[in-house]
């Protein structure tokens, strides 16, 4: 048997269609992911790279709603209840109908957790707190870019589960684990939060260079641009999305 490092995998609703994106989802769960990370489309995606990007843009060119997102969310979660599924947007999407009312929603639809990268840990307009009162967890974003000190106080904030971003920078360039890379692991992890490792994770390589300093690797954009390239061709995506999902999470072939 190989050893196996869990996977958070990154999905755009609705992305190219409701239809295709859960076929993807669902040959993510066969290659092997832990985790969806579903990512709310959102119109101006900051950290977010090209494939995302375009991704996202061409899911809100048809008008699609948040409810829309949360609608594909509960199918998925209805089909595979044992994956842990979160959410991963910007801060107006949350903020604007309310921080509490939207994780209600969120929770409501069997979403485990919050990933809200541009909502501080320390001024995140109470999402903390709402997330725990419907059983959900906030995971804030650390990245290399953070100071010294405002990195060791989020490790030290007491959060169960931290995303820590491998670079700065946007998503889907390739990321090189190196030396500096799991110092500033050791760092996040320094308080005692679990740590989701992402930001241009493509191969199994990398999920190896990572496996002792991360409970689970984050990939997304590769997993986008498989959709992208194989969306006309739905078995061809399936085992295209399944044979990468089963690269990245078994360390030894």
């Amino acid at each position: 048997m190989s050893e196996k490092i869990k996977l958070m995998s990154h999905l755009v609703a609705g992305y190219p269609t409701d239809e295709i994106a859960f076929t993807a989802a669902c040959s993510l769960v066969k290659g092997g992911a832990d985790i969806l990370e579903i990512q709310l489309p959102f119109s101006d995606p900051s950290a977010d790279g090209p494939a995302i990007q375009c991704a996202c843009t061409e899911v809100l060119s048809r008008h699609y709603r948040t409810s829309d997102g949360l609608a594909f969310i509960k199918k998925i979660h209805q089909e595979f209840p044992e994956i842990t599924i979160y959410i991963m947007s910007y801060g107006s999407l949350v903020y604007t109908p309310g921080v509490k009312e939207f994780c209600e929603k969120a929770a409501a639809c069997g979403v485990k957790g919050m990933i809200i990268p541009d909502l501080p840990f320390d001024f995140d307009e109470g999402l903390t707190q709402a997330c725990t009162d419907c059983g959900m967890i906030n995971i804030p974003v650390a990245a290399p870019s953070m100071s010294s000190e405002r990195l060791e106080k989020l490790a030290k904030a007491g959060f169960p589960y931290i995303y820590a971003a491998l670079r700065t920078g946007i998503t889907g360039t390739d990321t090189k684990i190196d030396q500096s890379t799991l110092e500033f692991l050791k760092k996040v992890s320094a308080g005692g939060s679990k740590i989701y490792g992402g930001f241009g994770i493509s191969n199994g390589q990398q999920s190896a260079a990572l496996a002792d300093y991360v409970e689970a690797v984050v990939a997304g954009s590769v997993f986008v641009r498989i959709i992208t390239e194989n969306k006309d061709d739905c078995e061809k995506l399936a085992a295209a999305v399944t044979a990468k999902a089963a690269e990245i999470t078994h360390l030894n072939g």
